[in-house]
C-alpha cells in the first residue's frame, strides 16, 4: 500500500515537552510521522495556538481543538453521577467535537491513534468517519488502577469516596474501549496482563516508554553543561518530574523526611535537587541550603551531568517512569522503589538499586556515592539496556508496523466487500 494516513489524537498539546505524557506523545507522533502521513489533533485550552509546527516534526498538519473549561461545577456533578467519568467529560466540548468532525470530513485516515480513555467520548464519530479507520488506543497508564491507588492513599474521607467512585466509572469506560477498538498499546507486559485478565479477547500490544538515547550521551551532557549556567557544580542526588503531580509531591516529601537526613549526615558534600515544572507549595517548602527546587528548566541534561544518583521514591502511581529511562540514558545510577521501576525490564543490582524504605534509600545512595566501581557497573549496564530496547527509534518502528498491519487488514476487508 502507499503512504499510510494516520490521525494522532491527544488530550493535550504535545509541546513544550515538559511532562511524561507529552514526551510519549511527541516522540511516538514524530516516529510515526517519519514513516507515514500523520495529522496531529491535540486538545488545547480556549484560544490556544499550535505550539508545534508541522514542518518542525515531520507531521503533515497540526490541528488544535478547543478543550473548553475543565472541572466546571456541572462537569464535576455529572462526572460523579456517571456513567461518563469526570476525566472524560473534561476532554469534551461541543466545539471540540465540531472541530474534530471537520477534520474527519476533510480527510480519510487508515488508522487513528487515540491517547487514552480521556478521549473516548469522541470515539463514535471516529469509528463512523469516512473509510471507517481502525482505532488504536494508547494507554499511558491503566487510569482506573492509578485512581484506585490514589483512593487507597487518600487521607481525606471525602477525597477517598470521590476517587473510588471515579475509579469505578473509569474502569467501566476502559472496558468499553477494550470491547470496541481494534488494538490497544500499553507501556508494560504487567499492564497487558492486567487488561487481558479483564478482556481476554482484546488485541493488546506492549509499546514501552522510551528515551532519545543519543540526546543523553556523555558528550551531549558535557556540552550542555558547558554552554549553560544551569546544573549544580556540587555533587547532587536528583529527582526529576512534574512537581504538582500528587505522586511526585508525595515522593520528594517522603524522601526528604525518611531518607535525606541520613544521607546528608553521611555525605555532607551531597545536595538534593528537585527538577520539574510547577512545584507545589509542599515542594517549595522543602527548599533549604542543601535541598534545591528549580521549577521549570529548559534543559535537564546539565543536572544529570552533576548527579551522583537519581532517586525515584514513588509510592503511588501507575505506568512506567520516563524519568528512570532518562537517567539510565544519561549514565546516572538509579535508586527506585519497586513501584517506581514497575513496568521497566530492569533488575536490582544490575541496572539499578531497589529501595522501599528510608534506611534502604540511604544505604543505596551511600553504596553508589562511596564506590566508583558500583557507579560505573550500574550506569554502563543501564545505558546499554536503554540503547538496545528503549530508544524511541526502535519503539517507533514497532508501533508503525502495528499500524501498518491494521491498515493492510482494513484494505483487504474493503477489497473483499467490493469483490
Amino acid at each position: 500500500m502507499g503512504s499510510m494516513r494516520l490521525l494522532y489524537f491527544t488530550p493535550q498539546q504535545i509541546w513544550p515537552v515538559n511532562s511524561g505524557s507529552r514526551l510519549r506523545n511527541y516522540h511516538l507522533a514524530r516516529q510515526l510521522a517519519m514513516r507515514s502521513s500523520v495529522t496531529l489533533v491535540e486538545m488545547g485550552s480556549a484560544g490556544s495556538r499550535n505550539r508545534i509546527q508541522a514542518g518542525d516534526s515531520d507531521l503533515t498538519s497540526v490541528v488544535t481543538l478547543d478543550k473548553g473549561r475543565p472541572y466546571t461545577a456541572s462537569t464535576v456533578l455529572r462526572g460523579l453521577a456517571g456513567p461518563t467519568p469526570m476525566t472524560v467529560l473534561n476532554c469534551w466540548s461541543p466545539r471540540s467535537a465540531s472541530q474534530l468532525a471537520d477534520v474527519l470530513r476533510s480527510n480519510e485516515f487508515d488508522t487513528v491513534q487515540m491517547e487514552g480513555v480521556h478521549l473516548m467520548k469522541f470515539l463514535p464519530m471516529i469509528q463512523k468517519a469516512p473509510g471507517r479507520p481502525a482505532v488504536v488506543v494508547d494507554w499511558h497508564n491503566v487510569e482506573s488502577e492509578l485512581m484506585w491507588r490514589y483512593a487507597d492513599a487518600a487521607g481525606n474521607w471525602a477525597k477517598k469516596i470521590a476517587a473510588r467512585r471515579t475509579a469505578k466509572l473509569i474502569e467501566g469506560a476502559e472496558d468499553r474501549l477494550l470491547d470496541t477498538c481494534a488494538m490497544h498499546t500499553v507501556t508494560s507486559e504487567r499492564e497487558r496482563q492486567k487488561l487481558m485478565a479483564r478482556r481476554p479477547g482484546a488485541n493488546i500490544q506492549v509499546i514501552p516508554n522510551g528515551v532519545e538515547s543519543s540526546f543523553y550521551s556523555a558528550k551531549n551532557l558535557a556540552d550542555s553543561r558547558r554552554k549553560t549556567s544551569m546544573g549544580d557544580p556540587k555533587p547532587t542526588i536528583l529527582f526529576v518530574g512534574h512537581m504538582d503531580y500528587h505522586a511526585n509531591v508525595d515522593a520528594v516529601t517522603w524522601f526528604s523526611q525518611a531518607a535525606w537526613p541520613e544521607i546528608s549526615r553521611t555525605h555532607p558534600d551531597l545536595h538534593f535537587t528537585i527538577v520539574g515544572r510547577d512545584p507545589s507549595p509542599e515542594v517549595r517548602g522543602l527548599a533549604s541550603n542543601r535541598i534545591h527546587v528549580t521549577g521549570t528548566v529548559d534543559d535537564v541534561r546539565p543536572f544529570y551531568a552533576s548527579a551522583v544518583a537519581a532517586v525515584v521514591p514513588l509510592r503511588v502511581g501507575s505506568g512506567t517512569r520516563l524519568k528512570i529511562l532518562e537517567a539510565m540514558a544519561a549514565g546516572v545510577p538509579v535508586v527506585s522503589t519497586k513501584l517506581g521501576a514497575e513496568g521497566i525490564d530492569i533488575e536490582h543490582n544490575i541496572h539499578f538499586l531497589q529501595a522501599d524504605s528510608g534506611p534502604d534509600f540511604a544505604a543505596a545512595v551511600h553504596q553508589i556515592a562511596s564506590s566508583d566501581e558500583t557507579r560505573l557497573r550500574l550506569s554502563q549496564a543501564a545505558r546499554e539496556l536503554v540503547c538496545k530496547i528503549y530508544d524511541w527509534s526502535i519503539i517507533g518502528n514497532r508501533l508503525f508496523r502495528l499500524h501498518e498491519e491494521l491498515a493492510e487488514a482494513r484494505l483487504s476487508a474493503s477489497l473483499r466487500k467490493v469483490s
